[in-house]
C-alpha cells in the first residue's frame, strides 16, 4: 500500500446597398442592466425571422475569471428535434470598438461539423454552403476556392487561412456553443464557459490594463446569434435543417451583443515584495486565487507564491523542509508530530470549508439539460470500480464476461433510474453518458471519500462482493482489492486490464479503461472538461493519412447528447457553473453540497488524532449535513523563522478575517466556499498567535498548541457561523472581527479598505489568478517527484493494480 501511495502520488504530474441596409447589432444600453451585473438584450425582426420577444440574459458581466455563467433567455421558439430550427448561436469575442466585436474577432468554427446537426457548414467558418444574397466580403477567399470569415488573434498574429484553419482554436479548447436549446415555453438557460486570456491568448481576454494608474484587466464581449425557421436564402421547412454560419452576413446582422468585464489575469503583484511559499491542498486552491493580490496590495502586504499539490506531498515538504521550500501547508489531516523534539510546535489554523461533489453535465436527447440527480454511496462505488460494461468498452455489441449482466452504465442502472425518475423515458436512447472523471494524485479528500464508501452498509457490501437487489456485481478486478476494508486507500485505481481490439484498415489498435475515462491532472481540470461536456477519451479509429499512422483519437459528444461526470471540489464546480449530484447521508437525506449544508457537516466533525483538529465524517453526517465535507487547515512549525513566522500568521489572520466575506471580487471568498463559523475563525487567530509568538503562546489552548487540546467548533447556526465552542467569539460569516490587536499580531497583508466595500467591487489591483498560474512558484521544490511522475503517471496506474493478472481482451 505504502508503494501504490508512492507511486500514484507521483503520476499526478501529466476556436454594398444590401449590406449597408442592414441593422446594428443589439447593443446594451445601461438602463437595460439587471441587478448587479446582470444584463439583459433583446433581440428585433430580421427579414424572415422575428426575434422581438427575444429577452437574454447574461447573469454576471463584470468581475469574470475564467468560469462558468449563466445564461438565460424568454421568448424563443422551440426548438425542433435534430437542431433544426430555432435555437442560439453563443460566442466569445474580443475587440476594442464601443460598438461590439468585428465577426473576424470571435471564437466560433472550432465545434467541427455534423450532419446529423446543422448540416455541413454550422459550426465552422465556411460561408457558403448557403450563398447569402448579403454577402459581399468574403467571396471565395480562400486558396480552395472556399468563402470563410477569417479568425484574426488579439495579439496581432496572423489570420487564419481557411475555415478548418485551427491554428488558435480547435473541437478541443473552443468554448462556443453551436446549439442552446430553447424548450417548449419559449425559455432556454445554458452555462457558457468564459475564457481568459490564460486558456485562450487569441482573445485576450483579461490581459492586464494599465489606466489611470489601476490595472484592470481587458475588457470582451459575449455575442448571441439567434437562429429561427428561415436560412439566409429565405428556405424553410420542416424537412430542412439551417445549413449557414451564423458569421455570415445576414445572421450576424441579427447578432446580440454583451460588454465583459474581466479581473486582470497573470501576477501583477510587484515585484518588490517579501515572497512567502505556501503549498498544498487543491480545496483552497480557488480561495487563494482570490485571495492572494489583496493581500499584495495591504500595506506592508506578503507576495505568497502558493503551489498546489497533493496533501502528503505538501505535509512531507514543510516536515522537512530546505532551503526557499514553502513553511506553511494546507490540508486537511493535521502534519506529522515534530520530528525535532520540544524545540518545534506544529500549529494548526482552520481556513476555509469546502468539500468533494459529483459534478455534471447532462443533456437528455429532446428535454434540454439535466438539472437534479440523487446518488447513493452505492451508486459510486460502483462508478468508481468500472462495474458497468461500457465504463470498460465502448463497443456497443460487446458483452464482458467478467462483468455479463451488469447496466451499460450509470443511466441504464435500475437503482438510479427509480432515484431519477427524469430518466424513466430516456431507456430507449442506448447512449451511455462518458465515464466519471477522477483525479490520478493522492489526497486526502479521495482518502474521505472512500471512507465514506465504506460507512455505508449498501456500498461497504457491494465493494465486498455482495450484487445489489437487481444483481449488479462489482468487477471482480476492483474486488481482489479489498476496498471494503482498506483504510489506507487514497487514490483512484483503474485496475481492470481489459483491452478493447479496433482493427482501422490494416492496423489494429487498443485501448482500455485508462482511454475509455482519462484521469484529469487535478479537480480543476475535471470541472472543466465537465463544463465542456468532454472528457477527453480517446476511443474513436482515425485513418489518418498523409504519412500519419491509424490512431485513437477524440470524438467530442455532439450538442444535446453531452454527458459527463466527474468527482470535483465544491469551488471548483460553482466556478464553471456545475450541476451538483446531491448524495445520501448518514440519515437517509439526499443533500447537496451548500453552505447550509456545509456548515451542517463542520458540526458533525470530531477531533482527529491531533485534539482540536477537525476530521472529516462523512459517515456521521446526518440530518441536512453534506457528507464529503472538510476543513482546510493551514500548518506549520513553530521552527520556522521569525520573519516567515510573522508574514504565514499574517495570511492565517486574513484569510480568518476578511477572507472570509463571500463574494467574486478580489480578495473575497469565492463560491463554493462555506465562510468558517465564528468558533473556528477564534481558533485560526489564537493559532496565528501561537506560530508568531510561540514562547508567549505556551499556555493557551488550541489545535496543537501545547497547553491544551484545543477549542471546539461549536454549532455552526447556519451560514453566520453562531457556534458556540469553548474558542467564544461571535464574528459573524460576512465580516470579521478586528485583527489589530497589537503590532505583533497585527494583519499586515490586510488592505486599507474593506474589499467588499461597493466602491471595490469592480476594481481589482492584481491577480485573478486561476489555478494553472499558481501553481508553478514553487515547481523545482518537487522536481524529485516530477522525474518520476513523467514514468509513472503513464504506466503506474495500469500496473500497480495487476501487475501479476493476466489481461482480458475483447474483439
Amino acid at each position: 500500500m505504502k508503494n501504490r501511495r508512492i507511486v500514484t502520488g507521483a503520476g499526478a504530474l501529466l476556436a454594398a446597398l444590401v449590406v449597408a441596409l442592414l441593422p446594428l447589432p443589439a447593443t446594451t444600453a445601461p438602463a437595460q442592466a439587471a441587478t448587479g451585473s446582470a444584463v439583459t438584450v433583446t433581440g428585433r425582426k430580421g427579414t424572415y425571422d422575428d426575434f422581438s420577444k427575444l429577452k437574454v440574459t447574461v447573469h454576471q458581466t463584470k468581475q469574470l475569471r475564467a468560469q462558468g455563467v449563466r445564461i438565460t433567455w424568454t421568448g424563443g421558439k422551440p426548438t425542433e428535434t435534430g437542431f433544426r430550427h430555432n435555437y442560439l448561436q453563443i460566442m466569445q469575442c474580443w475587440g476594442d470598438s464601443s460598438e461590439g466585436p468585428s465577426r473576424e474577432q470571435c471564437q466560433f468554427g472550432g465545434g467541427g461539423t455534423s450532419q446529423a446537426q446543422g448540416g455541413n457548414w454550422t459550426g465552422l467558418r465556411q460561408i457558403d454552403g448557403i450563398p447569402d444574397p448579403a454577402e459581399k466580403e468574403y467571396v471565395h477567399n480562400g486558396p480552395s476556392g472556399e468563402s470563410y470569415v477569417p479568425f484574426r488573434p488579439a495579439d496581432g498574429g496572423p489570420e487564419t487561412t481557411g475555415s478548418r484553419d485551427w491554428t488558435y482554436f480547435s473541437t478541443l479548447d473552443t468554448n462556443e456553443e453551436p446549439y442552446a436549446v430553447t424548450h417548449e415555453d419559449g425559455t432556454g438557460e445554458f452555462t457558457f464557459q468564459m475564457q481568459t486570456a490564460q486558456e485562450a491568448s487569441q482573445l485576450g481576454c483579461g490581459d492586464p490594463v494599465k489606466k489611470s494608474g489601476v490595472v484592470k484587466g481587458r475588457s470582451c464581449w459575449l455575442v448571441v446569434v439567434p437562429r429561427g425557421e428561415h436560412d439566409v436564402d429565405g428556405a424553410s421547412g420542416s424537412g430542412t435543417r439551417l445549413d449557414s454560419s451564423p458569421l455570415t452576413t445576414s445572421n450576424w446582422a441579427r447578432r446580440l451583443v454583451v460588454p465583459l468585464d474581466f479581473q486582470p489575469v497573470g501576477n501583477t503583484c510587484p515585484a518588490d515584495r517579501v515572497e512567502r511559499r505556501v503549498i498544498g491542498s487543491e480545496l483552497v486552491t480557488d480561495a487563494m486565487s482570490s485571495w492572494q493580490s489583496t493581500i499584495c496590495a495591504g500595506a506592508g502586504g506578503v507576495k505568497f507564491a502558493f503551489s498546489q499539490s497533493g496533501e502528503e506531498i505538501a505535509r512531507q515538504t514543510i516536515t522537512q523542509p530546505t532551503s526557499g521550500a514553502p513553511g506553511l501547508a494546507f490540508t486537511v489531516d493535521p502534519l506529522r508530530p515534530p520530528e525535532g523534539g520540544a524545540t518545534e510546535t506544529a500549529v494548526h489554523a482552520p481556513v476555509a470549508v469546502s468539500a468533494l461533489a459529483v459534478g455534471f453535465f447532462v443533456e437528455i436527447p429532446g428535454s434540454g439539460q439535466l438539472t437534479s440527480m440523487k446518488l447513493t454511496p452505492r451508486l459510486l462505488a460502483k462508478l468508481l470500480t468500472s462495474s458497468y460494461q461500457r465504463d470498460v468498452t465502448r463497443r456497443g455489441r460487446t458483452v464482458l464476461e467478467h462483468i455479463e449482466g451488469n447496466p451499460l452504465s450509470l443511466f441504464h442502472d435500475e437503482e438510479f433510474k427509480q432515484l431519477n425518475p427524469a430518466f424513466n423515458d430516456w431507456q430507449s436512447y442506448n447512449q451511455p453518458p462518458m465515464s466519471l472523471m477522477v483525479q490520478l494524485s493522492n489526497s486526502d479528500t479521495t482518502e474521505m471519500l472512500w471512507k465514506w464508501l465504506r460507512s455505508d452498509a449498501e456500498a461497504r457490501e457491494f465493494l465486498a462482493g455482495t450484487p445489489d437487489p437487481w444483481g449488479t456485481k462489482i468487477n471482480p478486478y476492483f474486488k481482489e482489492l479489498g476496498l471494503d476494508t482498506d483504510t489506507t486507500v487514497s487514490d483512484f485505481p483503474k485496475a481492470d486490464p481489459t483491452r478493447t481490439v479496433v482493427t482501422v484498415g490494416e492496423e489494429s489498435l487498443e485501448y482500455g479503461t485508462i482511454e475509455v475515462a482519462p484521469y484529469v491532472q487535478d479537480m480543476h481540470e475535471g470541472a472543466l472538461r465537465t463544463r465542456r461536456g468532454n472528457n477527453g477519451a480517446t476511443t474513436t479509429p482515425s485513418a489518418g493519412g498523409n504519412g500519419s499512422p491509424a490512431k485513437l483519437v477524440n470524438t467530442p459528444p455532439l450538442s444535446g447528447e453531452r454527458m459527463v461526470l466527474a468527482i470535483v471540489d465544491a469551488a471548483s464546480a460553482a466556478r464553471y457553473g456545475l450541476q451538483t449530484a446531491a448524495l445520501r447521508n448518514a440519515d437517509g437525506a439526499f443533500v447537496q453540497p451548500t453552505s447550509a449544508s456545509l456548515l451542517a457537516g463542520v458540526a458533525a466533525m470530531k477531533d482527529s488524532a491531533v485534539p482540536g483538529v477537525l476530521a472529516p465524517n462523512p459517515g456521521g453526517a446526518k440530518g441536512q449535513a453534506y457528507p464529503l465535507t472538510s476543513v482546510v487547515y493551514a500548518g506549520a512549525y513553530t521552527s520556522t523563522g521569525a520573519d516567515e513566522r510573522r508574514d504565514y500568521a499574517s495570511l492565517i489572520r486574513y484569510a480568518a478575517g476578511s477572507g472570509q466575506s463571500p463574494g467574486v471580487s478580489p480578495g473575497q471568498l469565492p463560491p463554493g466556499y462555506a465562510p468558517l463559523p465564528a468558533a473556528l475563525r477564534d481558533e485560526a487567530r489564537a493559532a496565528a498567535d501561537r506560530l508568531q509568538n510561540p514562547k508567549s503562546s505556551d499556555g493557551d489552548a488550541g489545535p496543537g498548541g501545547p497547553g491544551g487540546s484545543g477549542a471546539s467548533a461549536g454549532g455552526p447556526a447556519g451560514a453566520g457561523g453562531g457556534g458556540t465552542g469553548s474558542a467564544g467569539g461571535a464574528a459573524a460569516a460576512g465580516g470579521a472581527a478586528g485583527d489589530t490587536a497589537n503590532p505583533d499580531t497585527t494583519d499586515r497583508s490586510a488592505p486599507s479598505v474593506n474589499p467588499a466595500a461597493p466602491e471595490r467591487q469592480n476594481v481589482a489591483e492584481s491577480g485573478g489568478l486561476t489555478p494553472s498560474t499558481v501553481l508553478g512558484i514553487v515547481r523545482w521544490v518537487l522536481i524529485g517527484v516530477l522525474l518520476a511522475g513523467g514514468i509513472a503517471g503513464l504506466s503506474g496506474p495500469i500496473l500497480l493494480r495487476f501487475s501479476v493478472r493476466k489481461s482480458v481482451r475483447v474483439g
